[in-house]
């Protein structure tokens, strides 16, 4: 403990000048006055946050926490390590968190090391942009059979993510594997299961997962989707990259690419969804490069019914699926999937579910839990969703807790502008600053906080320690780096 007191000590030592450089720039570059915001939250929407708050209000001080040692989020943990084009914003981020008026806290938990009454009472306004760590449920028979998996769990697996560090999916026991979802995440997925591992060792894939994949037994993966081709749900990128595989034959069965006049009209309202269609038939009509090593198949209008267990009864043997048609919903106008009474098994040894993300509450907090999002109103958190809804003042949300989790890193941006926006509109009017309540301390609050609490955070110069020892390592593989996969290794290369 006294050892953690003292590292606490260091770091408050070594912010405490920041913090004066942070006010002495916010008192002299504008007469605005001192800003303090708190961000939860330190992947694409918490950086754009930060980004856009520093920019739009020169008195603003920014703190960034987050519960992983590591900042950057989804771009870290969920961009695919074969799509490196994608995490080149990290260098934008890098700069944010190098602004004198921005600070990291790494290692830091809300509703474990701090609450969000506490965050309230020692910010102006606190913005929650902690996305979805959880996942969505099928609710169907079976599903807790060995060999099923969230698509979350299998990207955060060769992603590094220190909670999935102990993650050990079999790829050695069948042939063939399932993917619920044909959205960009479950591309993902199948890409990476398919991928020439020879691709995969240059690129920041773990040294586990790629090992893993090496082993692996897998040659058919299957792409379930309860809709058909024109309510695919990737995007026309992603979809040209793993249709271009190499040797893998691409199946998509002729009868299910006949479009039907409400499906025209989608295409007609939607150019993304016409190319999506136009890739997957050009596909299924021309035939691609093949070498009978490897499959990958394309299943519309199928939704999970239950799934089936091998013959140890332990382990996942098949999913059963139902046939569906398109009906069109009076309420929303979309197409949505109907069950037809047909059913067919399809055989697998493993099931990836990339049916959506799932955000979760922490106590204080006004969560809509039908939908995972918290109730807002152009970013300001609402008491409720009811029609006499109050703003909670001083309290803002952004991303995928703002929104559900949709979109792409770049969707992250418009979010957080109109998020900062309110935040800005606020403040302007007096609202984060009533006269009662002039004691805010911002980070020297925090400060105080953590080091009571006998938190041991990891600062922005302990992550560049992170960074630097991982793209060593990765320079010996003739990779970008080699990530460190534990708590333990990763929190004792940052207090080194």
């Amino acid at each position: 403990m006294a050892r953690g007191l003292w590292l606490l000590s260091r770091e408050v030592g070594r912010l405490r000048p920041l913090l004066v450089q942070g006010q002495a720039r916010g008192i002299s570059a504008s007469t605005q006055e001192q800003l303090h915001v708190c961000v939860v939250g330190s992947g694409p929407a918490g950086f754009y946050t930060a980004d856009r708050m520093l920019k739009g209000h020169d008195g603003a001080q920014v703190d960034i926490i987050d519960r992983l040692p590591t900042p950057f989020g989804l771009v870290r943990s969920g961009v695919a390590p074969d799509h490196p084009e994608t995490k080149i914003v990290l260098n934008q981020f890098s700069r944010v968190a190098a602004n004198g008026r921005c600070s990291f806290f790494g290692n830091v938990t809300l509703g474990r090391d701090i609450s969000l009454s506490e965050l309230r009472k020692t910010y102006h306004a606190v913005v929650l942009a902690y996305g979805a760590e959880s996942d969505r449920s099928l609710g169907i028979p079976g599903e807790d059979l060995k060999g099923i998996h969230s698509a979350r769990e299998f990207v955060w697996w060769y992603n590094g993510h220190p909670d999935m560090c102990d993650f050990c999916p079999d790829l050695k026991n069948t042939e063939s594997a399932v993917v619920l979802g044909q959205g960009n995440v479950a591309l993902d997925v199948a890409r990476i299961l398919l991928r020439c591992k020879a691709e995969l060792a240059t690129t920041d894939i773990t040294d586990y997962a790629l090992d893993a994949l090496r082993g692996s037994t897998i040659r058919k993966v299957y792409l379930v989707g309860r809709r058909g081709p024109v309510q695919a749900a990737c995007t026309a990128k992603e979809l040209r990259e793993i249709l271009g595989l190499k040797n893998v034959r691409i199946c998509i069965k002729a009868a299910d690419l006949v479009t039907t006049p409400a499906d025209e009209e989608e295409m007609r309202n939607s150019r993304i969804q016409r190319r999506v269609y136009e890739l997957l038939s050009k596909t299924a009509h021309g035939g691609n490069n093949y070498n009978g090593q490897k499959e990958l198949h394309f299943v519309f209008f199928r939704k999970p019914i239950r799934f089936i267990p091998a013959e140890n009864g332990s382990t996942v043997g098949a999913v059963q699926l139902e046939k569906t048609v398109l009906k069109g919903d009076e309420v929303t106008g979309k197409q949505v999937a109907a069950g037809t009474g047909e059913f067919e098994d399809l055989k697998c040894g493993l099931v990836l579910k990339s049916i959506g993300y799932k955000s979760l509450p922490v106590q204080g907090l006004p969560f809509d839990k039908n939908r995972g999002v918290v109730p807002n109103l152009r970013g300001r958190v609402l008491s409720s969703e009811s029609e006499i809804a109050t703003v909670e003042r001083g309290l803002y949300v952004v991303g995928w807790l703002k929104r559900g989790p949709t979109g792409i890193v770049a969707t992250n941006l418009h979010c957080a502008e109109e998020t900062v926006a309110s935040i800005l509109e606020d403040d302007k009017k007096g609202v984060l600053r009533p006269p009662s309540d002039w004691t805010k301390h911002g980070r020297a609050g925090l400060l105080e906080i953590l080091e009571r609490k006998n938190v041991r955070f990891v600062p922005f110069s302990g992550w560049e320690k992170i960074n630097s020892v991982e793209k060593m390592a990765g320079e010996l593989r003739n990779k970008p780096r080699e990530k460190i996969t534990t708590w333990d290794g990763l929190q004792k290369v940052a207090h080194e």
